[in-house]
């Protein structure tokens, strides 16, 4: 797989955001609770904390069923799919 970049432009909820280029990334092997929930609240804070305005280094593994790109993520070296497990999240 090939890494690519963007910058991402808003966070949806706890795992799925938008790029610049319009392009739906959801994190892969993160789950987070629906976003009307504490939980999904803090999941989505978490992740504009770590995403949210920066550069971004994606590599999509798959597609899933509503068209978002299943991808893992980089801000940096860091793994944000890693770091969103570790909180909580998976």
């Amino acid at each position: 797989m090939v890494k690519k970049i963007a910058i991402c432009e808003n966070v949806i909820n706890g795992n799925t955001f938008i790029t610049s280029h319009d392009f739906r990334i959801r994190l892969a092997r993160v789950k987070t609770p629906p976003v009307n929930t504490t939980d999904g609240i803090k999941a989505k804070m978490l992740l504009e904390a770590f995403i949210s305005g920066n550069v971004v280094d994606y590599e999509v593994i798959s597609k899933d069923n509503d068209g978002s790109s299943l991808a893992e993520i980089w801000v940096r070296d860091k793994n944000i799919n890693d770091a969103m497990i570790s909180a909580g999240f998976k």
